[in-house]
């Protein structure tokens, strides 16, 4: 009886064991029939190791004939590099028989894709961004430019930001989506800005003379260019003055600077007009304290009441 029962669960744990036995020698002759394939593969792995390094300094050595933006080699030298690599990759494993694993990839592939492209809207705006101003170039380092509101020299960029050093000494980092959709105005590019400054002079001065004059001291100042190309306007008839406009071009952003010059040429039209006697008015305000008007304030009597007396 004793031997019975033991037949019987012996029986019982043998068709398991046979079955898992018979599993792995199917895994050990599949695994030996695969080997020539493993070898290759690993073999393959290494040649596009090799490929894809031979490749991306092949295309940074072509790269740096057309461009010095490190940004962008930097960019596509690893996109090419890891793409080589993609390429081994699904070719390894069709040699090891893995078609399945490889469509199960490219699906989780796109659809991971789908989920970074919702999830990082900015980001992936920010980097397409990058790429199109850095092909475009619409400045470069050191330029002075102005972003919207925001007049700076461009201290660096890359593929997210463009950093602009304002004048007050602040560093600004602009996403760069924010500075492809808004104008641009590149004050470096041209080498060279206008300035543009508004002065009056008496209504009893003479015109021609202050003309002739505030053209001679611009055209003699260091720093100054297109001499024959200054527009001196009289504009109108102020209150007090008759005012006028004169714009003069200068060296830009090259020394002397923007707001040194403007600031020269405030002082030298003034010293000039001090020479000749032509007069730059106060406002003038006519104070009329007759109750009829037109009456001397010498001539009012002021009493304490009300501020005015009898007549």
């Amino acid at each position: 009886m004793q031997n019975n029962t033991i037949d019987s669960v012996s029986n019982k744990f043998e068709k398991p064991i046979e079955a898992v036995t018979d599993k792995v020698e199917s895994w050990l002759e599949v695994l030996v029939e695969m080997i020539p394939n493993m070898l290759l593969s690993v073999i393959l792995f290494i040649l596009f190791v090799v490929l894809s390094r031979l490749v991306r300094k092949l295309f940074i050595k072509v790269f740096r004939k057309s461009s010095d933006n490190k940004a962008l080699e930097n960019l596509f030298s690893t996109i090419i590099y890891y793409a080589m690599l993609g390429i081994g990759l699904f070719i390894i494993l069709d040699i090891l028989n893995l078609d399945k694993a490889v469509t199960s990839l490219l699906a989780g592939v796109g659809v991971v894709g789908l989920a970074l492209g919702f999830a990082f809207q900015d980001i992936a705006a920010n980097f397409v961004s990058g790429i199109i101003l850095a092909f475009r170039k619409p400045f470069l380092i050191d330029d002075v430019i102005q972003v919207d509101d925001l007049m700076g020299i461009v201290s660096r960029t890359n593929l997210r930001v463009t950093v602009i050093r304002t004048y007050q000494g602040q560093e600004v980092y602009i996403p760069n989506k924010d500075v492809l959709s808004n104008s641009i105005t590149n004050y470096s590019v041209l080498g060279e800005r206008r300035i543009d400054l508004a002065v009056g002079v008496s209504y009893g001065d003479d015109l021609h003379k202050v003309h002739d004059l505030v053209l001679e001291t611009l055209q003699n100042m260091e720093g100054v260019i297109r001499k024959d190309d200054m527009i001196f306007t009289y504009k109108e008839f102020g209150d007090s003055s008759i005012n006028f406009e004169i714009k003069f071009w200068i060296k830009f952003p090259d020394n002397p600077t923007f707001l040194e010059m403007r600031s020269k040429a405030i002082m030298a039209i003034k010293d000039a007009f001090d020479r000749e006697d032509i007069t730059i008015p106060f406002p003038i305000r006519t104070l009329d304290f007759g109750i009829k008007g037109g009456e001397k304030l010498s001539e009012m009597n002021i009493g304490p009441k009300n501020g005015l007396g009898n007549k």
